[in-house]
């Protein structure tokens, strides 16, 4: 009992926390609104990469919901929001800020330098390769939304971040906290993800496969108990992207596929390279 009163305490002080952040995360995204943009339309190609890896290391999944939007109206490449998601680990990163906020930085960081890469690596693969993109896109127009305070209170706050994301957040976390905290006391966890390090790598890509966020805060947990590597952190990150995949399904699917399928592969490899290097 004294092990579930505390799994619930921390559930609620980390997503607190979470909802603190995502606010602001959120003011700020709607206070630049319209600035990417003008800064995309001058200008080279290195710009997309370096501001859809910006986006995408972003905690939470508005600045994935902004490389989609921008995706869609051609102004930014395949290669470009492939960074993005490759960059992107959702609503977990705030998790990630709250556990152990002095790894989650360092992690965004070479996350963000990652995707510049993968962005301009991906679209380099699709041109030599001739791979088709944007083959079943159908154009969905995003119009404005109404300004003022009690537009974004009731449209930001209430109905996006409290109703969507807050109440998942907490039972996703203390979910994951309990199957950690009595997994350690009724399972030799300690043993198992000591001996299936590379499996669990493995796993962790394959659950990053999933467009949600939430099966990937069991990673969180495992990691902030010292029970798994950096590597597979790093892994399951790079392969999720929260869910803000999910516009693209609507716009395309093909697409969305497309881009799982690359930075699974990144995923894989890059992940195996930091595993075999020690960390």
């Amino acid at each position: 009992m004294e092990t579930f009163i505390d799994v619930i305490r921390e559930s609620i002080k980390i997503t607190l926390f979470v909802l603190l952040m995502m606010i602001a995360v959120d003011f700020i995204n709607v206070k630049t609104k319209g600035k990417l943009e003008s800064i995309l339309q001058s200008g080279r190609r290195w710009k997309q990469y370096l501001v859809a890896s910006l986006l995408g290391t972003a905690p939470g999944c508005l600045g994935s919901f902004a490389g989609v939007s921008l995706y869609i109206h051609g102004m930014i490449s395949f290669g470009a929001i492939t960074g993005l998601m490759f960059a992107t680990a959702g609503d977990e990163q705030f998790v990630m800020l709250a556990m152990f906020p002095e790894t989650a930085l360092i992690m965004f960081g070479i996350l963000f330098l990652l995707g510049i890469i993968v962005g301009y690596s991906t679209d380099y693969i699709v041109k030599k390769f001739k791979i088709q993109t944007c083959t079943d896109c159908e154009f969905k127009q995003y119009h404005p939304g109404k300004e003022g305070y009690k537009h974004y209170f009731k449209e930001h706050i209430w109905t996006h971040i409290i109703k969507k994301h807050i109440f998942k957040i907490f039972l996703w976390t203390f979910g994951a906290l309990i199957v950690v905290e009595y997994g350690m006391t009724f399972v030799n966890l300690q043993s198992i993800t000591s001996d299936y390090k590379f499996l669990l790598l493995v796993l962790g890509a394959l659950i990053g496969l999933i467009p949600e966020s939430g099966p990937h805060l069991i990673f969180v947990m495992l990691f902030a108990n010292g029970l798994i590597p950096f590597s597979v952190l790093f892994t399951s990150s790079v392969v999720q992207d929260g869910h803000g995949l999910l516009p693209m399904l609507s716009y395309s699917v093909k697409d969305s596929i497309l881009v799982k399928v690359f930075n699974f592969v990144f995923g894989i490899a890059l992940g195996s390279i930091i595993y075999f290097l020690g960390f």
